[in-house]
Protein backbone atom coordinates (compact mmCIF):
# COMPACT_ATOMS: atom_id res chain seq x y z
CA UNK A 1 0.00 0.00 0.00
CA UNK A 2 1.36 3.81 -0.86
CA UNK A 3 -0.43 6.14 0.87
CA UNK A 4 -0.48 4.84 3.99
CA UNK A 5 2.44 4.90 7.47
CA UNK A 6 1.41 1.48 8.66
CA UNK A 7 -1.11 -0.93 7.87
CA UNK A 8 -2.12 -3.37 10.36
CA UNK A 9 -3.59 -6.58 10.35
CA UNK A 10 -5.80 -9.07 12.51
CA UNK A 11 -3.19 -12.07 10.99
CA UNK A 12 -1.66 -13.54 8.69
CA UNK A 13 -3.28 -15.46 6.30
CA UNK A 14 -0.90 -18.33 6.28
CA UNK A 15 -1.68 -18.28 10.36
CA UNK A 16 -5.04 -18.08 10.04
CA UNK A 17 -5.96 -21.06 7.33
CA UNK A 18 -3.60 -23.43 9.41
CA UNK A 19 -5.99 -22.08 12.68
CA UNK A 20 -9.33 -23.36 10.88
CA UNK A 21 -7.91 -26.78 10.60
CA UNK A 22 -6.78 -26.89 13.95
CA UNK A 23 -10.10 -26.49 14.30
CA UNK A 24 -11.77 -28.75 12.16
CA UNK A 25 -9.82 -31.36 13.05
CA UNK A 26 -10.53 -30.71 16.48
CA UNK A 27 -13.97 -31.09 15.49
CA UNK A 28 -13.50 -34.98 13.56
CA UNK A 29 -11.16 -36.02 15.80
CA UNK A 30 -8.60 -35.34 13.76
CA UNK A 31 -9.74 -38.16 11.12
CA UNK A 32 -12.27 -38.78 8.27
CA UNK A 33 -12.75 -37.11 5.22
CA UNK A 34 -13.19 -33.43 4.20
CA UNK A 35 -13.82 -30.85 1.72
CA UNK A 36 -12.47 -26.71 1.71
CA UNK A 37 -15.83 -24.43 0.25
CA UNK A 38 -14.37 -21.13 -1.34
CA UNK A 39 -16.94 -17.82 -1.85
CA UNK A 40 -14.82 -16.98 -5.36
CA UNK A 41 -12.24 -19.19 -6.98
CA UNK A 42 -10.74 -15.80 -7.73
CA UNK A 43 -10.94 -14.20 -4.14
CA UNK A 44 -7.37 -14.37 -3.06
CA UNK A 45 -7.78 -14.10 1.15
CA UNK A 46 -10.01 -17.73 0.71
CA UNK A 47 -7.67 -19.16 -1.54
CA UNK A 48 -4.81 -18.51 0.63
CA UNK A 49 -7.02 -19.96 3.65
CA UNK A 50 -7.50 -22.96 1.71
CA UNK A 51 -4.49 -23.80 0.84
CA UNK A 52 -2.73 -22.83 4.46
CA UNK A 53 -5.29 -25.39 5.94
CA UNK A 54 -4.81 -28.15 3.13
CA UNK A 55 -0.78 -27.99 3.94
CA UNK A 56 -1.43 -28.21 8.28
CA UNK A 57 -3.47 -30.83 7.60
CA UNK A 58 -1.21 -32.89 5.75
CA UNK A 59 1.74 -31.89 8.10
CA UNK A 60 0.05 -32.48 11.32
CA UNK A 61 -3.15 -34.69 10.81
CA UNK A 62 -2.27 -37.76 8.54
CA UNK A 63 -5.52 -39.20 9.33
CA UNK A 64 -7.71 -36.53 7.70
CA UNK A 65 -8.42 -36.91 3.90
CA UNK A 66 -9.43 -34.64 1.29
CA UNK A 67 -12.03 -35.73 -0.93
CA UNK A 68 -11.45 -35.40 -4.98
CA UNK A 69 -12.59 -31.81 -5.04
CA UNK A 70 -10.28 -29.82 -3.43
CA UNK A 71 -12.30 -26.47 -3.08
CA UNK A 72 -16.04 -26.28 -4.01
CA UNK A 73 -17.10 -22.64 -5.39
CA UNK A 74 -20.23 -21.36 -3.48
CA UNK A 75 -20.78 -17.84 -4.89
CA UNK A 76 -20.57 -16.46 -1.32
CA UNK A 77 -24.29 -17.27 -0.95
CA UNK A 78 -25.58 -19.84 2.18
CA UNK A 79 -28.40 -21.25 -0.37
CA UNK A 80 -25.33 -22.51 -2.90
CA UNK A 81 -23.14 -23.78 0.02
CA UNK A 82 -26.17 -25.85 1.13
CA UNK A 83 -27.37 -27.28 -2.30
CA UNK A 84 -23.19 -28.26 -2.88
CA UNK A 85 -22.73 -29.54 0.88
CA UNK A 86 -26.33 -31.63 0.05
CA UNK A 87 -24.58 -32.99 -3.15
CA UNK A 88 -21.37 -33.79 -1.59
CA UNK A 89 -22.76 -35.37 1.63
CA UNK A 90 -24.79 -37.74 -0.70
CA UNK A 91 -21.89 -38.13 -3.31
CA UNK A 92 -19.15 -38.83 -0.62
CA UNK A 93 -20.93 -40.98 2.14
CA UNK A 94 -17.49 -40.96 4.29
CA UNK A 95 -17.56 -36.96 4.40
CA UNK A 96 -17.20 -35.68 7.71
CA UNK A 97 -16.08 -32.19 7.51
CA UNK A 98 -16.57 -28.79 6.04
CA UNK A 99 -14.02 -26.18 6.01
CA UNK A 100 -15.74 -22.34 4.76
CA UNK A 101 -14.01 -19.51 3.60
CA UNK A 102 -16.66 -17.14 3.18
CA UNK A 103 -19.50 -16.44 5.79
CA UNK A 104 -22.03 -18.53 4.42
CA UNK A 105 -20.03 -21.54 3.49
CA UNK A 106 -20.10 -23.56 7.29
CA UNK A 107 -23.79 -22.08 7.72
CA UNK A 108 -25.13 -23.75 4.59
CA UNK A 109 -22.84 -26.73 5.16
CA UNK A 110 -24.50 -27.25 8.78
CA UNK A 111 -27.52 -26.59 6.90
CA UNK A 112 -27.42 -29.33 4.60
CA UNK A 113 -26.22 -31.54 7.51
CA UNK A 114 -28.90 -30.86 9.74
CA UNK A 115 -31.54 -31.38 7.14
CA UNK A 116 -30.12 -34.76 6.42
CA UNK A 117 -29.81 -36.16 9.85
CA UNK A 118 -26.19 -36.24 9.72
CA UNK A 119 -25.66 -34.24 13.15
CA UNK A 120 -23.27 -35.86 15.31
CA UNK A 121 -22.01 -37.93 11.82
CA UNK A 122 -20.53 -34.57 9.83
CA UNK A 123 -19.43 -30.95 10.98
CA UNK A 124 -18.33 -28.07 9.35
CA UNK A 125 -16.27 -25.38 10.70
CA UNK A 126 -15.57 -21.56 9.00
CA UNK A 127 -15.24 -18.31 8.71
CA UNK A 128 -18.43 -16.69 9.65
CA UNK A 129 -19.90 -14.54 12.12
CA UNK A 130 -23.13 -14.83 14.76
CA UNK A 131 -25.25 -13.72 13.26
CA UNK A 132 -24.79 -16.18 10.10
CA UNK A 133 -24.57 -19.36 11.84
CA UNK A 134 -26.58 -19.02 15.44
CA UNK A 135 -28.81 -21.95 14.21
CA UNK A 136 -25.85 -24.30 13.09
CA UNK A 137 -23.99 -23.38 16.47
CA UNK A 138 -26.75 -24.25 17.92
CA UNK A 139 -27.65 -27.83 17.00
CA UNK A 140 -24.07 -28.35 16.54
CA UNK A 141 -23.91 -29.09 12.82
CA UNK A 142 -21.31 -26.34 13.26
CA UNK A 143 -18.48 -26.75 15.39
CA UNK A 144 -16.82 -23.10 15.58
CA UNK A 145 -17.33 -19.85 13.72
CA UNK A 146 -13.75 -17.94 13.21
CA UNK A 147 -13.43 -14.19 12.63
CA UNK A 148 -12.30 -11.19 14.55
CA UNK A 149 -13.44 -8.70 16.00
CA UNK A 150 -13.45 -4.94 14.24
CA UNK A 151 -13.95 -3.22 17.63
CA UNK A 152 -10.49 -4.75 18.54
CA UNK A 153 -9.27 -4.32 15.46
CA UNK A 154 -10.21 -0.38 15.37
CA UNK A 155 -8.80 -0.06 18.34
CA UNK A 156 -5.73 -0.98 17.83
CA UNK A 157 -5.86 1.26 14.71
CA UNK A 158 -6.18 3.90 16.81
CA UNK A 159 -3.24 3.20 19.68
CA UNK A 160 -1.31 2.81 16.31
CA UNK A 161 -2.07 6.24 14.73
CA UNK A 162 -1.28 7.66 18.19
CA UNK A 163 1.99 6.67 18.26
CA UNK A 164 2.42 7.84 15.08
CA UNK A 165 1.05 11.24 16.21
CA UNK A 166 3.28 11.37 19.26
CA UNK A 167 6.53 10.68 16.94
CA UNK A 168 7.12 7.03 18.92
CA UNK A 169 7.79 5.10 15.68
CA UNK A 170 11.06 3.65 16.50
CA UNK A 171 8.82 1.24 18.94
CA UNK A 172 6.94 -0.39 16.15
CA UNK A 173 8.99 -2.98 16.22
CA UNK A 174 8.13 -6.83 16.34
CA UNK A 175 6.88 -7.81 19.45
CA UNK A 176 4.86 -4.67 19.67
CA UNK A 177 2.00 -5.03 22.45
CA UNK A 178 -0.76 -2.35 21.76
CA UNK A 179 -2.91 -3.74 24.36
CA UNK A 180 -5.26 -5.97 22.92
CA UNK A 181 -5.96 -10.31 22.95
CA UNK A 182 -4.30 -11.52 19.88
CA UNK A 183 -1.67 -7.98 19.10
CA UNK A 184 0.20 -8.29 22.06
CA UNK A 185 3.21 -9.42 20.21
CA UNK A 186 3.14 -8.40 16.37
CA UNK A 187 5.20 -9.33 13.54
CA UNK A 188 6.72 -6.17 12.10
CA UNK A 189 7.91 -6.15 8.42
CA UNK A 190 8.57 -2.45 7.47
CA UNK A 191 5.00 -0.77 7.70
CA UNK A 192 2.75 -4.18 7.78
CA UNK A 193 2.05 -5.52 11.11
CA UNK A 194 -0.01 -8.39 11.70
CA UNK A 195 -1.09 -10.20 14.60
CA UNK A 196 -3.09 -13.24 15.79
CA UNK A 197 -6.17 -11.43 16.02
CA UNK A 198 -8.45 -14.51 15.59
CA UNK A 199 -11.46 -15.30 17.59
CA UNK A 200 -13.48 -18.90 17.79
CA UNK A 201 -16.92 -18.81 18.72
CA UNK A 202 -19.29 -21.79 19.45
CA UNK A 203 -22.04 -22.62 20.95
CA UNK A 204 -21.11 -21.83 24.55
CA UNK A 205 -19.54 -18.73 23.81
CA UNK A 206 -21.62 -17.07 20.57
CA UNK A 207 -23.54 -14.40 23.12
CA UNK A 208 -20.32 -12.68 23.90
CA UNK A 209 -20.13 -11.48 19.72
CA UNK A 210 -23.57 -10.20 18.96
CA UNK A 211 -22.36 -9.43 15.32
Amino acid sequence: QENCNYNIEAFDNVGYGAYMMDELAKAMGEEGEYVCMVGFLTTASHMEWTQAAIDRQKEKYPNMKLIDIERVETEDSMEIAYEKAKELLKTYPDLKGFLGTSSYDAPGAGKAITELGLAGKAVSVGTSVTSCCADQLSNDSMAAALCWDPATAGYVMNELAQMVLEGRESEIVDGLNLGQEGYESLTVNGKYLKGEGWIVITKENMGDYNF
